[in-house]
């Protein structure tokens, strides 16, 4: 079973549409036709599942060093889902990402600006 073909997400109360670019053995890819924004979905198995998540966003500015020059800067934010084999259901991961996700969004994600601010 594969994600639907396109995706969207929204960055900044924008809606992004983004179409699949690209679909492999448990893999798959989506992005915008500039490529500013993918969508990158896998999972890996071996003595544990992993399962990944990742979202990218490029955007084009000035060189702080050459303010004259334009530079191309990436950004990622991925979730990953490590699981041994046996021992945790689907449902039961799922409640962990809900926790996780619920907290993080929680007070309108005062838990992530702590993150991304370096608090620990």
């Amino acid at each position: 079973m594969s994600y639907a073909d396109p995706q969207s997400v929204t960055i900044n109360a924008v809606a992004t549409s983004l179409p699949r670019t690209s679909s492999g053995i448990n893999s798959g890819a989506f992005g915008t036709a500039d490529g500013l924004v993918q969508l990158n979905v896998a999972s890996s198995y071996g003595k544990r599942t992993r399962r990944t998540i990742g979202l990218t966003q490029s955007k084009v500015s000035a060189d702080p060093l050459v303010p004259s020059q334009n530079v191309r800067s990436l950004m990622k934010c991925y979730l990953v889902v490590d699981v041994p084999v046996n021992g945790f259901t689907v449902t039961e991961q799922k409640y962990l990402v809900d926790a996780l996700t619920g907290y993080l969004a929680a007070s309108t994600g005062a838990k992530v600006t702590q993150l991304l601010g370096g608090e620990n």
